[in-house]
């Protein structure tokens, strides 16, 4: 209650404020990150950034145990593939380190940034809306390094396995430039993070009243045409990327009703335990 009665004697010029020194805080945190990160890049790019372009690469083993225990060898064993890169661009290094040590700063530094924007929102909600929110930060950072870790061991070693071998002509040579390489990286990583966001949404809006389950299942082949656009927007121009971001939206999709139900479900009990409240009460 105290905190509730704090909140309404703020203004709204002390709104303003503590919403400021939160943004402050968060870009210091992302900025720190980037920072460190650039300085490491040689070691970033070497490990992380090209590791998906190495046939040695964690997935590409994963893929080819897969393929031994199911006799499968020659489709899932992906072998060696031809990868150069060039920077065409006077400044195409340097923009693509600055960039990626950005993004790699935020999606470090995420827990601790939406940990800041739950810290200003928090005082706003309800004492039960508190309650069912708790764990708001952690599933919301779960998600997002979950849809991370998908984007970059599945999207992209699948997406440069895929265009490194593809060849119309044995005339042309793939060569590919240094911005349209990180680029796509971070396309694919990191839309892949924020798609997964989709049950978090999904639970916001129920809690609200803008989503139901009927409604869910109701138009769930409209939603499907809906994932398939967006996979179309956030990866590249390709099928195997589209299906690849496709197929997990799907499945968290169908999670994400599970959820509206249940926060349905438990809307119903608030309510009539509320209604009983009153009776005794009346």
């Amino acid at each position: 209650m105290s905190d509730m009665s704090d909140e309404k004697e703020m203004s709204f010029l002390d709104h303003l404020e503590e919403l400021r020194w939160h943004i402050v805080r968060s870009i210091t945190a992302i900025m720190v990150c980037m920072v460190v990160a650039f300085f490491f890049t040689t070691w970033i790019f070497q490990n992380i950034i090209f590791a998906p372009t190495n046939i040695n690469f964690i997935t590409f083993k994963w893929l080819c145990d897969l393929g031994h225990l199911t006799g499968a060898v020659d489709t899932l064993c992906a072998k060696a593939f031809p990868f150069k890169i060039q920077s065409r661009y006077m400044t195409g290094q340097f923009t693509m380190q600055v960039l990626s040590a950005f993004v790699i700063g935020f999606i470090v530094s995420f827990p601790y940034v939406f940990w800041e924007i739950w810290r200003f929102v928090k005082p706003g909600l309800r004492l039960n809306e508190r309650q069912n929110s708790s764990g708001a930060v952690f599933a919301v950072s779960f998600l997002f390094l979950l849809g991370i870790s998908f984007g970059y061991f599945i999207l992209c070693p699948m997406m440069t396995w895929f265009f490194a071998s593809y060849s119309i002509s044995d005339v042309i040579v793939n060569e590919f430039d240094i911005t349209s390489y990180v680029s796509t990286f971070v396309a694919l990583v990191f839309g892949s993070g924020l798609l997964f966001q989709l049950p978090v949404v999904v639970y916001f809006m129920t809690k609200v009243g803008l989503l139901t389950p009927k409604f869910m299942r109701t138009y769930r082949r409209h939603a499907i045409i809906v994932i398939l656009i967006i996979g179309a927007i956030v990866t590249p121009p390709d099928p195997l990327s589209q299906v690849l971001i496709s197929l997990p939206l799907f499945l968290l999709y169908e999670i994400s009703i599970f959820i509206s139900a249940y926060v349905v479900r438990q809307k119903r009990k608030q309510e009539e335990q509320e209604a009983k409240a009153d009776e005794m009460t009346a």
